[in-house]
């Protein structure tokens, strides 16, 4: 099956002039569970746009531990640093959940924002959304608890696949949140036992989210306002 470049949001926001000049310009690529598409302060070539794939943006310390900083799925691009100036970024980007994409050159997508017009203004605000969940994140991980922080991540995620469904072990879930695996675990048989979620073989299907939901600190619902603020109305997609 072909996959659909427009059913990542910004492609299927930009407009009808923009998205000629850029069909011919994507590449359709795999996303594999834990592949690294780029490192802390490496020269970034490509920006990706997730469309089943979900990318962790981590901080990762001198030790080698790592926190997640925000991620990106169907709804955003992979490598704003490129088209804001920067070039290069302190964080590292990895698939968190298996997936497709697409993938555009820095020097297309560059030329494209500076071009200024609806594909500027379209990036300038997805941006402002990812800073709103970046800074949310750091301020959820100094302030809540555990079990609220996994509801915000679960439901973050979700909003960003099809379906109840995520492919992840909890020890990769310790790694984006910064804690140990056996916290995850607690808070995961927690979350079960509440019936909430199903947890086994690295598999989590979400069994209730409004349940999830209530549970959750302001911080999902905070990023969530302002990425419906800021971003099309995206119900077709």
């Amino acid at each position: 099956m072909v996959a659909d470049p427009r059913k990542n949001h910004l492609l299927w926001a930009l407009p009808e002039a923009e998205w000629q000049r850029w069909q011919p310009a994507l590449e359709s690529v795999d996303l594999p569970l834990g592949e690294v598409i780029y490192e802390s302060g490496g020269t970034m070539t490509n920006v990706y746009f997730p469309t089943s794939a979900i990318v962790s943006l981590l901080y990762v310390m001198e030790n080698g531990a790592s926190a997640e900083i925000a991620i990106v799925g169907n709804e955003g691009v992979v490598g704003v640093s490129i088209f804001m100036g920067g070039g290069s970024t302190p964080s590292r980007a990895v698939v968190q959940s298996a997936g497709r994409g697409f993938r555009l050159k820095s020097r297309f997508i560059t030329a494209e924002f500076n071009r200024s017009g609806p594909v500027m203004h379209l990036l300038l605000r997805y941006t402002q959304a990812l800073i709103t969940q970046m800074a949310q994140t750091a301020v959820c991980n100094r302030h809540h608890s555990l079990n609220q922080q996994l509801c915000r991540w679960l439901l973050l995620s979700l909003d960003r696949l099809q379906g109840n469904e995520l492919v992840m072990t909890q020890e990769l879930i310790a790694n984006m949140l910064g804690v140990r695996r056996e916290g995850v675990t607690e808070a995961a048989l927690t979350l079960q036992r509440a019936g909430l979620i199903r947890y086994a073989r690295g598999h989590i299907t979400v069994l209730d989210r409004p349940g999830l939901e209530r549970r959750t600190c302001e911080c999902y619902a905070v990023v969530k306002k302002e990425y419906d603020r800021l971003l099309p109305d995206l119900t077709a997609v």
